[in-house]
């Protein structure tokens, strides 16, 4: 049983065409190829050439890249999914001696690079080939490459050979599930390198079927809603009589792939062509350095296109095919700038309706998790626990406007304010105006909505806005954490706040009373000043300073108290993994911030699993948990000496969920966790006082 490897054709032209013979079928039937519309190919590519000077860093990803062959990276949550054959027992592929290609996964540090790989997962994985990936943009469905396979057993063509075909899963609570291949697959040829289009209605793949141009074609098949439609040919303003495999489909509806039909470097080369309009561009030649005698494939480029990765077995690698990182700060030549669209905003008082002047408009990009990747949008906190009062927990909160610098925008006299949106993205627009309570809405501009101005309500505030700070008294130090009571007079009310790590606070004051305000924290003697709101509009805000006396040199030392328990209550893992989720990566740079903000600060990470499994088998695990979190801190600059792990398995849950009890995915998840506890903070205290700078 011999499994087909086109997937990696090297650049020894005999051996070459030996793999893609090997992968010729007899074909049954032919389907009819399809036009797509474009201009009439050229025998020729435009070169690449770039402007003199025009820089691109290549970097050798060595933490992944084996004496084997390591391809086809795509972007996965916080890391790289990419095929290898670093195996070094197993089943062996006849043809190239190596073992079966199979999927892992790595985390990528700050830098852009990958670390620690880890298999991808346990139910995509088989003993036959796996091969290139493609991800819908929720990251919750795949697309992948395998050998023809159905229920554990191999199908063979007409000649005996074994194929490959193109599967889709889910991803479940465990593991990725219902695996199911596409229809438009056959045991008569092969179907390969998925990559889906920016809105997900086209999937581009490599085929041999019959209709093409040559010995394997880039097709692609539409979503109509409900089905797929039957392949179409991308024809020949891409296709050659050779071989065009590896595409990968940019977010500009450039599509990237590769050929040794064209008159490139020499083996594989990489290619572009831009297909974002009905009459698309001419087939562009990356040249240097991304082209090399050697065979330079399966590209990948991050969405502003000075970035990425791809594939060569060029001189000078780690092993066969090794896995570069590339930064190009120019950016890549033939990539069309994404569609910008007009933005016209109407914004006003929802209670009069009339129109607002001076609403400041501030846009941040949002991210698949609902974030906003302008990471200066949020401050990192520790709030009390409200279920243990020795616990904090680790929370981002949206920093005030007065902290978000200029706005984008701001509507004028009429109310409107106007400004460009790149189509495709999604965004967070932030509404905010004196006297108003601010408005967060997620927008996502649409072609149909060019033209249309986006009419929004901004609620009249009931309150004023009071702003404060606590600090320490004699060095004005801001004290984080303190807890300070606001007493209404007019009715005895009370309100409790927090100051943030910087100190400050807000709340929110109702018209015409006096207010006590009480602020304390262990350690300190308690402050008390009093402000009125009587006579004062709710369009004003007030401005305080409470300063608190400490009572011992560790008030001022110890910002956050030795032996806390801090929670990090978006961390946590999927079953049976150590690698830890893009979203919960969010909650380790919080912590990651807090070290750098306080240096002298070590901790214990303690990282726990659920009930199921063995014991034994969940205590390794955990402890390989706690060591991902620390590796992922250490490559954001926290020195490994400052962390120490510690894996618990199940043997501290925080529910009910033990052996044999019966829970859903979600109690299950709450034990599976990460608690950091501080062990040592002595920050320096800064001797200062008012007026002295």
């Amino acid at each position: 049983m011999l499994p087909v490897d086109c997937l990696n054709p090297k650049k020894n032209p005999m051996k070459r065409q030996l793999l893609f013979t090997l992968l010729l079928i007899i074909f049954s039937g032919a389907l009819i190829a399809q036009e797509w519309p474009g201009a009439v190919r050229k025998d020729k590519t435009e070169a690449a050439d770039q402007p003199a000077g025009y820089p691109v860093v290549l970097r050798n990803t060595l933490n992944i890249n084996t004496k084997s062959m390591e391809f086809a990276p795509k972007r996965y949550q916080n890391g790289l999914v990419y095929v290898t054959s670093r195996r070094k027992f197993g089943p062996r592929d006849q043809e190239t001696g190596e073992t079966f290609y199979e999927l892992y996964y790595a985390e990528l540090n700050p830098d852009g690079m990958p670390f620690k790989p880890e298999p991808f997962s346990t139910s995509l994985n088989s003993e036959l080939h796996e091969n290139s990936v493609a991800f819908n943009r929720k990251g919750d469905k795949i697309f992948f490459t395998r050998n023809n396979m159905v229920n554990g057993m191999t199908r063979t063509n007409a000649e005996g050979r074994i194929g490959m075909k193109i599967f889709e899963a889910d991803l479940g609570p465990f593991d990725w599930e219902n695996i199911r291949e596409l229809p438009f697959n056959s045991d008569e040829y092969s179907c390969l390198h998925p990559t889906l289009s920016p809105d997900g209605k086209k999937l581009f793949f490599s085929s041999n079927m019959p209709g093409g141009y040559g010995n394997y074609d880039i097709w692609f098949v539409i979503w109509d809603g409900a089905s797929w439609s039957r392949p179409i040919n991308a024809g020949a303003q891409v296709n050659t009589t050779k071989n065009e495999v590896f595409p990968f489909m940019h977010s500009s509806g450039t599509l990237f792939f590769n050929s040794d039909g064209y008159d490139g470097e020499g083996g594989l080369d990489l290619y572009l062509i831009d297909m974002s309009d009905n009459v698309w561009g001419d087939v562009v030649n990356l040249g240097e350095p991304f082209n090399s005698p050697a065979d330079d494939l399966s590209i990948i480029v991050s969405d502003d296109g000075r970035s990425g990765f791809f594939a060569s077995d060029r001189e000078g690698g780690f092993g066969k095919d090794d896995i570069y990182a590339f930064e190009a700060p120019a950016g890549i030549r033939g990539i069309k700038a994404p569609e910008r669209a007009p933005m016209a905003i109407t914004v006003k008082d929802a209670e009069t309706e009339r129109t607002l002047a001076g609403v400041d408009i501030r846009v941040f990009e949002r991210d698949i998790d609902g974030y906003a990747n302008d990471e200066e949008l949020y401050d990192v906190e520790l709030m009390p626990s409200p279920t243990n009062p020795d616990s904090m927990v680790l929370k981002y909160v949206l920093k005030s406007e007065d902290e978000l610098g200029f706005p984008k925008a701001t509507t004028d006299r009429t109310g409107q304010a106007r400004f460009d949106l790149t189509m495709g993205k999604e965004y967070i627009l932030l509404l905010s105006k004196p006297g108003y309570t601010t408005l967060q809405k997620n927008y996502q501009p649409e072609k149909d909505d060019r033209g249309k101005p986006l009419e929004l309500t901004l609620d009249p505030s009931q309150c004023l806005t009071l702003n404060g700070v606590v600090l320490s008294e004699g060095n004005e130090q801001p004290v984080p954490n303190a807890t300070i009571r606001i007493v209404n007079e007019c009715n005895g009310e009370l309100t409790m706040v927090q100051s943030k790590i910087n100190g400050k606070f807000q709340a929110c004051l109702a018209s015409g009373c006096d207010f006590t305000i009480i602020a304390e924290k262990g350690g300190f003697r308690e402050a008390t000043t009093q402000v009125t709101t009587i006579k004062l509009r709710s369009s004003r805000s007030l401005t305080i300073e409470l300063h608190l006396r400490a009572g011992s040199p560790n008030a001022l030392s110890e910002p956050i108290r030795e032996g806390t328990i801090i929670i990090l209550e978006d961390l946590f893992y999927d079953f049976n993994k150590s690698a830890i989720r893009s979203r919960e990566a969010r909650a380790l740079e919080g912590l990651s911030k807090l070290m750098h903000r306080y240096p002298s600060m070590e901790i214990e990470l303690g990282a726990h699993t659920d009930s199921r499994g063995s014991g034994e088998y969940n205590l390794k695990l955990s402890l390989k948990r706690a060591d991902s979190a620390k590796e992922f801190l250490v490559q954001q600059g926290i020195a490994a000496h400052r962390v120490k792990t510690f894996g618990y398995g199940e043997t501290r849950l925080r529910n009910h969920c033990g052996d044999g009890v019966s829970c859903d995915e979600s109690e299950h998840e709450f034990n599976r966790r990460t608690e950091v506890k501080v062990t040592r903070i002595n920050e320096p205290v800064e001797i200062g006082y008012r007026g002295e700078r």
